[in-house]
């Protein structure tokens, strides 16, 4: 299912979407008032935003830093071309354990290449514990968001949810309660796996250290009480040096959640006595893109999930109808360098109003990205048979002024006179619009009328 499709489906449930689209207003309104609270908050985005400008340029060089450093630190460094090296990497490790149950914190990396199901199909039991992703678990469905993944359930929906997998009072709706009931039936889950995933927020080609970052400390609680700590990391998460973290620590949870600062930002330098600690490096497409010029930039991304709280589009639709591990503005520039045909939906999801790069912590500049990928898709022939002829259509009323002006005034006597012309099912707009009062005449007409003689 397109994007407009599932979009369309969101959007009939009209409670759902109003209230869908004003939480994550209030969370970007959050995140207005904890940037704007700090004075050199443009200089921390323009500092990150060269950095990443400088790992991007040196890639390279500081991956192999890292890998060195890391290895000095006792951490094993393995490499994965894409998602299905990655996911044969974690369960060849698994293998070698004899361990068939592992516990997960938050990854969208291992999201963007699906190594839940894979691991399920290979025997192996994978509990997410990030209580968001352990909610959409359970309803066995991805997560909408990147920061927030259960957004689109309502605590009542996620009582009925509790109560079928994990035994609470039927109709118990009380966030607290919830809570409670995870937490019991997560510490088990801690206490008895040998082996935690976690991604990676940072990773440092200094010291060869890697961060995580959570709110909850299901990634600190699952790799202190494993045997075995894997982490799993794109490419372009390296920063060069440990005084960086400072830059982007301020910046990543005030963009995300309008936080000072994450509950836990965990630094991981080697394994405690007795505990393997691996790393595992993917590319999954990530050169390929920043070896494309016009869209290198968008591999600065932190994942903060800024872009969607402000997104007037995303708002409205819901992360599920981009259809991607990662949603949104980011997830629809990132998407179609994967594979250009089953994306090439995403980049036209957008009103191109530059929010998303108004907010971005790193400087994106988001809505050039996805005006640069419609063209690139039209090009390459990507883009919706229907999409394509209706623009030549418009492209040749537009530069035809007489055929302009004539279109003009045959539009407005059919919405005046027959409605039915563009009041129906076959117009995508009044699908969701009203559609306007038509006016009595042109704008140019009562230019002529009105000032044509000064």
């Amino acid at each position: 299912m397109n994007h407009a499709d599932a979009a369309e489906k969101f959007n009939k449930d009209f409670d759902r979407t109003t209230w869908h689209d004003e939480t994550l207003w209030w969370v970007r309104q959050k995140r207005d008032r904890a940037a704007f609270a700090i004075p050199e908050w443009e200089q921390l985005r323009e500092t990150a935003s060269q950095i990443k400008h400088n790992v991007l340029s040196n890639l390279d060089n500081y991956l192999i830093e890292f890998e060195k450093n890391a290895q000095k630190n006792g951490i094993t460094v393995h490499w994965a071309a894409d998602a299905h090296e990655h996911n044969q990497i974690i369960l060849s490790i698994l293998k070698s354990q004899g361990v068939t149950e592992i516990v997960k914190s938050k990854s969208m990396l291992t999201e963007e290449c699906h190594l839940n199901p894979y691991l399920t199909e290979n025997g192996v039991e994978v509990i997410d514990t990030d209580l968001g992703e352990r909610i959409v678990q359970l309803a066995d469905e991805p997560p909408s968001h990147i920061v927030l993944p259960c957004i689109h359930w309502k605590k009542e929906e996620i009582g009925v949810l509790f109560h079928k997998h994990l035994g609470t009072p039927e109709g118990c709706a009380d966030p607290v309660l919830l809570t409670h009931a995870a937490r019991a039936n997560l510490r088990e889950k801690f206490l008895t796996r040998r082996v935690a995933i976690t991604g990676v927020n940072f990773a440092v080609a200094e010291t060869g250290e890697f961060v995580v970052c959570t709110n909850e400390g299901n990634a600190d609680m699952g790799a202190h009480l494993a045997d075995v700590h894997i982490a799993c990391m794109g490419i372009e998460k390296i920063i060069p040096k440990r005084e960086h973290l400072g830059v982007f620590l301020r910046l990543l949870t005030r963009s995300a959640t309008g936080q000072p600062i994450t509950t836990y930002s965990s630094h991981f330098g080697k394994p405690r006595e007795g505990q393997q600690m691996h790393i595992v490096l993917v590319d999954n497409g990530r050169t390929v893109q920043l070896g494309r010029e016009q869209f290198r930039n968008s591999l600065k991304c932190i994942r903060c999930g800024a872009c969607m709280n402000t997104c007037p589009v995303y708002r409205r639709s819901g992360g599920h109808s981009y259809h991607n591990a990662v949603a949104g503005p980011i997830g629809a520039i990132l998407a179609p360098n994967l594979d250009m045909t089953k994306n090439a939906d995403l980049p036209f999801a957008s009103t191109l109003c530059g929010s998303c790069s108004n907010v971005c912590p790193v400087k994106i500049n988001i809505h050039e990205q996805l005006y640069e990928w419609r063209q690139e898709l039209t090009k390459s022939g990507h883009s919706p048979t229907a999409k394509t002829l209706s623009m030549k259509v418009m492209s040749a009323v537009l530069s035809n002024p007489t055929v302009y002006h004539l279109s003009g005034k045959i539009g407005r006597f059919a919405m005046a006179n027959a409605p039915f012309v563009v009041n129906n099912s076959f117009n995508p707009w009044f699908k969701q619009r009203e559609m306007p009062e038509p006016p009595k005449e042109s704008f140019g007409e009562w230019y002529k009328k009105n000032r044509g003689e000064k």
